[in-house]
């Protein structure tokens, strides 16, 4: 007598359906069907409007699973582990394509007809995350977990704690390559934030190879991942599911002889800042790496935005916006901690102040815009006289330099240069002054000197263009 299966689910109390999967002798698998369903699955599709949405919201017994959502391989490898190998499973994770927290357990049924085998898959779900479920994880996933929010929190070097933190990733996975790369879709250009290499691969791993081109490749991985928490790759039958995908990534793969690969997004909220991926991974600890990944992922999104917010308010509190170079608040904190350094060994450092002439007159009958345009032009020349140097923009046409470790003849040669390219330019024109003191202590004293010298250049100029004067 076989085993009456809308009784067995229905002695379930938690949202249960119960999953069929044709095994193969070769260890592959076939068709995965939804049986049945107890009474409250069958209402979360039906009649339930509160709940995840499914590709239909009529239930038909014993239909594909891809009947209710796109084909999943991560809920196809843990109905063939809970129904074929008969392994107990739970997951606690946020399918991107739904705004539902998933709590999930694949329970193996000790019950085959033939070469099918059951599982059932029993949920519940939150809009929000719970804490308490993130920690119902093995020993093994907690221990992971906690290692690397000890390397990450209140740590003095982010990117270091974070190369710590992928090269455990990396042990985790038994990987060849893991990598945890940011995105930025304004600039179009994706970054390696960390990465670890097994030592007789590291040749065939360069920073040079995160092109455009790759960008474009990355910004088809969300569509690949359809929908799904992550995208774990083991083995030529999975390898076709990307294949069909994306044959341009798959290409890509294969030229690269990637076998396996777990892809994670990383998010924080609805923003997608990156992804941590891994290749050529030890496909037997699977089960163990994706609940890893799964939990680690949820709080590496949160500290990268906690890390690239500091570093965005940083670059806002410290650059000047219309010219890149370090604006006056920068300057006058430099200043201070050079006045203040006790330090044995203090190198001398030169000051250089450029005015730039004429800009009045360009904003009088050029307009503002032009006058913008003029203050950036001569950031730039700068830049390029300077190029090793701090430069900030102290006032609306004034910048100070400085640099530390050199001496008169140099800063001198530099202050000619700059001159020379201020009267070849046909629209920047500087007034200089310059000071190099032994002692960064005297770094006022040598401000003091540099802008009476800039003043004075500054005058020679007006008595020479008095129709340019301020």
């Amino acid at each position: 007598m076989g085993l009456d299966l809308q009784n067995y689910v229905d002695g379930f109390k938690l949202m249960t359906c119960l999953v069929s999967v044709e095994k193969f002798s070769d260890g592959t698998y076939g068709n995965i069907r939804i049986v049945t369903g107890n009474q409250s699955y069958i209402q979360s599709i039906e009649n339930n409007p509160d709940a995840p949405q499914m590709l239909t919201n009529k239930f038909e017994p014993n239909c594909e699973y891809t009947k209710y959502l796109p084909q999943d391989l991560n809920f196809e490898d843990s109905c063939y582990r809970s129904a074929v190998l008969k392994e107990p499973l739970h997951s606690y994770a946020k399918p991107d394509r739904f705004d539902f927290w998933f709590n999930m357990f694949f329970l193996p049924v000790d019950y085959e007809d033939g070469n099918t085998c059951y599982c059932t898959y029993s949920m519940e779900f939150t809009h929000e995350p719970d804490t308490q479920k993130m920690s119902e994880t093995s020993y093994k996933t907690a221990s992971d977990v906690l290692n690397t929010l000890l390397k990450l929190r209140g740590t003095d070097d982010f990117k270091k704690s974070m190369q710590e933190v992928i090269k455990d990733i990396r042990g985790i996975c038994k990987a060849q390559y893991c990598c945890i790369m940011t995105i930025d879709f304004f600039t179009s250009k994706c970054s390696v934030l960390c990465q670890d290499v097994d030592k007789d691969l590291y040749e065939s791993y360069k920073d040079d190879w995160f092109t455009e081109s790759f960008f474009n490749i990355v910004a088809t991985w969300e569509a690949t991942i359809a929908g799904s928490n992550c995208l774990i790759i083991k083995n030529d039958s999975d390898m076709q599911v990307v294949k069909e995908r994306n044959l341009a990534w798959y290409e890509s793969l294969k030229a690269a002889d990637v076998k396996s690969i777990v892809l994670f997004p990383l998010r924080f909220g609805y923003e997608l800042l990156g992804y941590i991926w891994a290749t050529n991974f030890d496909t037997n600890e699977t089960v163990r790496i994706k609940e890893t990944l799964e939990l680690t992922g949820f709080f590496l999104g949160s500290e990268i935005a906690n890390y690239q917010l500091f570093d965005r308010l940083r670059f806002v509190s410290t650059i000047d916006l219309l010219t890149g170079v370090l604006n006056r608040n920068e300057m006058n904190d430099r200043v201070t901690q050079l006045n203040v350094d006790n330090r044995p060994n203090r190198k001398n450092i030169g000051v250089v102040f450029a005015d730039l002439n004429g800009l009045k007159h360009v904003n009088d009958n050029d307009g503002h815009a032009a006058g913008d345009a003029l203050i950036k032009k001569a950031a730039s020349m700068l830049r390029d006289v300077f190029p090793d140097a701090e430069i900030f923009r102290a006032g609306g046409d004034e910048f100070m330099v400085l640099m530390r470790d050199t001496n008169d003849a140099v800063v001198k040669g530099l202050v000619d240069s700059l001159k020379e390219k201020s009267k070849a330019d046909q629209h920047v024109n500087f007034a200089v002054g310059y000071c190099v003191e032994e002692d960064c202590n005297n770094i006022h004293s040598a401000m003091k000197k540099a802008d009476i010298k800039m003043y004075e250049d500054k005058k020679k100029y007006y008595e020479q263009f008095p129709e340019r004067k301020r």
